[in-house]
């Protein structure tokens, strides 16, 4: 499998080459330059299927025979190490939970999916990657984890200070060995950019630089493993399925776009999103406008310039018509964050946290145009690691899980930073 530059398509790469790049040298996202349906008979029998058997079928052809298919398995069965429930919350509503592993959010799938597959392709190399990755929250944590002690990577990790959770920052911040966190006096989409013109530094390349956020193919396809899980919890229902993600960079609903590009049965997607609205604007004026981006409660969506969104404009040929046909998005504030997860918690009680929330609202809106649908809302982090909001919205007090007890005893070591010049002096 090939995979080649978004902005330009004569740049092209094999599945190694764009794992270890991370970024094409023209700043374009790789994009796989063939998608091949599965068989009708794969979701047939989807059911009977274990998880790992059906990641191991939607990711064989995009890696190829870069990775022998016994080490491709051991990759996938170390990474889908935990459960991936879909949770009733009301009448043909269900919750999606992606945060049941090692640091309680839907990105430990992609970290853990990422690291193996550069520890496979460093295994007789001594050459050192530097993984370079910005956060919004909890990719951070999820690299972080993922990452520690793999032989041969060192991990920088930027993150806006005073924008993340105290969790989500412990998480990031007290692992030590091979990871650093570099706290950047600013928001998201400067950590963002901070790591793009990185990668496009000539006088950096001795670093042999990567990222780990979902601009990477390998952070960022097996983020279809979600939606293939949710169809076949679902599937005995019977029902149009409409998926909705709580979005910000975007990476898991275009990876769910491109799950139905393999034959996936869903009948919309909604990216619903928090007062950070160019999509949701793009689809109402056909403009891609991005802007600086606005804090809210349910900050790792807090993105102006969603980088994922351009492979989800190549998959509909950036045509609004085709847009519309599955595809909608919607944006809601805090206050409206809020009161849905009261309503949740009132009339279920289940606990959303506030990403959650705004992906429940996301899919209630799209519902109303589908009677006879049912409905899937993804839970990307556990309440847990936002519960400055939580408790006090909800009047509750949430048990502590081992997996958050870990780190809330550590000590917190960061570098902080300003702009790319204190980057660049730190990566030398």
């Amino acid at each position: 499998m090939n995979y080649y530059s978004l902005n330009n398509k004569h740049i092209q790469v094999s599945f190694q080459e764009a794992v270890i790049q991370g970024i094409a040298p023209d700043r374009g996202l790789y994009f796989p330059s063939s998608i091949t349906p599965l068989s009708q008979s794969f979701f047939e029998d989807i059911e009977s299927l274990s998880n790992e058997a059906i990641a191991f079928q939607v990711i064989q052809q995009f890696v190829g025979n870069e990775i022998p298919e016994a080490e491709l398995k051991q990759i996938i069965a170390e990474t889908l190490c935990f459960d991936f429930p879909c949770v009733p919350v009301e009448e043909n509503v269900y919750s999606l939970e992606l945060y049941h592993g090692p640091t309680m959010a839907f990105k430990d799938v992609g970290a853990r999916f990422m690291s193996r597959c550069l520890g496979y392709f460093n295994r007789n190399d001594d050459k050192k990657v530097t993984v370079l990755v910005a956060t919004s929250g909890d990719t951070g944590g999820a690299v972080a984890s993922g990452f520690l002690g793999v032989k041969g990577v060192e991990v920088v990790i930027l993150y806006p200070s005073g924008k993340v959770s105290d969790i989500q920052e412990r998480q990031l911040t007290t692992l030590g060995q091979n990871i650093t966190a570099l706290e950047v006096d600013g928001v998201f989409d400067d950590c963002q950019d901070m790591v793009k013109k990185a990668f496009l530094d000539a006088s950096l390349q001795h670093k042999n630089l990567t990222s780990a956020n979902s601009i990477n193919i390998a952070r960022w396809l097996p983020q279809m493993f979600y939606f293939f899980f949710a169809y076949k919890q679902l599937k005995k229902y019977n029902k149009p399925l409409i998926v909705s993600c709580p979005s910000g960079n975007f990476g898991n609903i275009c990876a769910g776009i491109l799950a139905k590009r393999l034959g996936l049965p869903i009948f919309h997607f909604v990216a619903a999103t928090n007062a950070n609205d160019t999509v949701p604007q793009f689809l109402q004026n056909g403009k891609y406008e991005p802007k600086p981006s606005v804090a809210t409660i349910s900050n790792a969506m807090d993105v102006g310039n969603p980088s994922n969104f351009i492979r989800i404009q190549e998959m509909y040929h950036n045509d609004l018509k085709e847009f519309n046909k599955d595809f909608s998005s919607f944006t809601f504030t805090d206050e409206e964050t809020k009161l849905a997860m009261k309503n949740i918690y009132t009339n279920s009680g289940y606990i959303a946290e506030p990403h959650g929330a705004v992906g429940y609202l996301g899919l209630k809106r799209e519902m109303q145009n589908h009677s006879n649908s049912i409905g899937v809302f993804l839970e990307t982090a556990h309440p847990i690691k936002f519960l400055d909001v939580v408790e006090p919205i909800l009047n509750v007090q949430l048990p502590i899980p081992t997996q958050i007890e870990s780190v809330l005893g550590k000590d917190k070591k960061s570098i902080k930073i300003k702009n790319y010049d204190d980057l660049k002096a730190f990566l030398g």
